[in-house]
């Protein structure tokens, strides 16, 4: 009997034997499996570092260019100002110019009216005054422009003349 015991006890420890031996080689593959999935990972992680470091140096040339384009609008914003302020002048002193043109427009209408036709040099034949336009202070701004390009047309052709 003891010698079926034995057997028995033997048989038993071979079918133990045997499911570790089992056993050992699943948890070979789910480790073989880990590994790969390790190798994969740390691939990804190398490929997230590269790409971070990447956009690390975007953010970093971004951020020069930013500064670059921010001095260089505020320079071109000075200029601008300025340019702005020069032109404000300029349109006054037009606006000046302008309006001396359209009291020279007035008395020279006014005196045109006053001159008698007979007292006209022999020159040659003067270009026909232009329509009567109300005073300066109630006439627009185009209508003096009109006027006053009117009067330079007539003083060049006058001065054309007399070069001839």
């Amino acid at each position: 009997m003891s010698y079926g015991i034995g057997l028995i006890i033997e048989a038993l420890v071979s079918i133990l034997l045997l499911v570790t031996i089992g056993y050992c080689m699943a948890l070979n593959k789910r480790l073989k499996r880990l590994k790969a999935d390790e190798r994969a990972l740390k691939a990804t992680i190398a490929e997230l570092i590269t790409a971070t470091e990447m956009a690390e140096r975007a953010v970093a040339g971004l951020r020069s260019t930013a500064n670059e384009c921010e001095s260089t609008l505020g320079e071109r914003l000075v200029a601008a100002e300025q340019c702005c302020a020069e032109l404000n002048r300029q349109v006054k002193a037009g606006d000046l110019v302008i309006e001396r043109l359209a009291r020279v427009v007035v008395a020279s209408r006014k005196l045109d009216d006053v001159q008698p036709v007979a007292a006209a040099p022999a020159a040659p034949a003067p270009a026909p005054p232009p329509p009567k336009a109300a005073p300066a202070a109630s006439a627009d701004p185009k209508a003096v422009a009109a006027a006053a390009r009117s009067l330079a047309d007539r003083l060049r052709e006058r001065m054309g003349a007399m070069a001839a």
